[in-house]
């Protein structure tokens, strides 16, 4: 009965991604019983209804608009959920029930689900240069299993165990997380950890940079300077400055003591950026060189990102004031000033004449 009938469900099996719409085929041809066309998920009495005419089904249509001998469907928005094997069925009217009549070969679906956008995490706190640093990289809602992922430093590879790969609650799809070691330099301010992550379901790897900056903390060098330099005479000037040098990131507290004692704040430069992306500034602070004052201690501190003070110190000498220096502004002594006066020579010698021939009379006198 109904010879010339025939079903045709050409595809034996599909591959669609996570999201996209999947199309499975089946047309028929010839006369056949009464009855309607299903497409179902699975085998069995278990089987599930994926579409007929009646009924709702909010991500299936038909390509071709009914009537038609096309029962060709669409599925929209695929999920991991929607793998299996797929039939479309014609089936024959009964009293009570509908009865298979022909049923297609059946198509099986797989689905495929890209990764997500991975993420790269670095450590929780920064650390200074020379130090061997966990960088990881993760990824999920993946299917199939296989994955591969690269790391590159400045699109230099960086060796890298394989990724580790777990199953997501679903069984469907999977994570994966992959840690690399990074040993961190002064340069690495401006360089870039790259994680590289490539699945069966990209036409181009996804891409994640980490800019290594965000864990690194660059200490400060940090120096005293005085100007004038070497030992200076009472009531001068000295300015001491605290040269903070090549710290990274650039924000750091300075900090005055004089002989141990907290001074008053020195005038600051604001942080400039050098070249190599590291900063510097100079903090100044003025000090008048009296005689008590020589030999003390004048002590910068420096804290940079919380961490213990660096210090740097320089030490006042005051030299005596020069013979014969006085509030005037004179310089010299008195013989100084009677050398340099004929007047008073002249004067010097009239006077010890007169006394010569007093003492002379009186000794004259006296003797018999």
């Amino acid at each position: 009965m109904y010879p010339d009938f025939k079903l045709q469900q050409p595809q034996s099996s599909v591959v669609v991604i996570k999201g996209d719409t999947l199309t499975l085929n089946c047309t028929l041809s010839g006369s056949g019983p009464v009855g309607a066309v299903k497409w179902v998920k699975g085998s069995g009495s278990d089987n599930q209804t994926v579409y007929e005419q009646k009924g709702s089904f909010p991500r299936v249509m038909r390509a071709v608009s009914a009537p038609s001998n096309d029962f060709t469907i669409r599925i929209s928005n695929v999920s991991l959920e929607d793998a299996g094997t797929y039939y479309c069925v014609k089936f024959r009217k009964g009293i009570v029930d509908d009865v298979v009549f022909r049923k297609g070969g059946g198509t099986e679906v797989s689905v495929h689900a890209r990764p997500s956008v991975p993420v790269v995490s670095g450590p929780s706190h920064r650390a200074v240069p020379g130090q061997s640093v966990p960088f990881t990289c993760s990824a999920k809602e993946f299917s199939p299993r296989d994955i591969k992922v690269k790391w590159l430093k400045n699109s230099t590879l960086v060796r890298a165990e394989p990724p580790h790969i777990t199953p997501e609650l679903s069984n469907s799809s999977y994570r994966m997380s992959s840690t690399v070691q990074v040993k961190l330099s002064e340069d690495d301010v401006r360089s870039e950890l790259t994680c590289k992550v490539q699945h069966r379901t990209l036409a181009a790897p996804l891409r994640k940079t980490y800019a290594l900056h965000q864990a690194l903390r660059v200490p400060p060098s940090v120096s005293v300077v005085a100007a004038p330099s070497g030992a200076v005479e009472v009531n001068k000037t000295v300015n001491f400055t605290c040269r903070v040098q090549g710290f990274y990131p650039g924000a750091v507290t300075v900090s005055w003591l004089e002989n141990g004692t907290v001074m008053n704040a020195g005038s600051s430069t604001q942080p400039t950026e050098t070249s190599r992306g590291l900063f510097e500034l100079n903090d100044t602070v003025t000090v008048q060189a009296g005689e008590e004052k020589s030999g003390s201690r004048f002590t910068c501190l420096v804290v940079h990102e919380d961490q213990e003070p660096i210090s740097g110190t320089g030490i006042l000498r005051v030299t005596a004031p020069a013979l014969g220096e006085n509030n005037e502004g004179l310089i010299g002594d008195s013989s100084d000033i009677l050398l340099s006066s004929p007047g008073l020579w002249l004067g010097l010698l009239l006077d010890k004449a007169l006394l010569a021939v007093i003492l002379f009379f009186l000794f004259k006198r006296i003797l018999p």
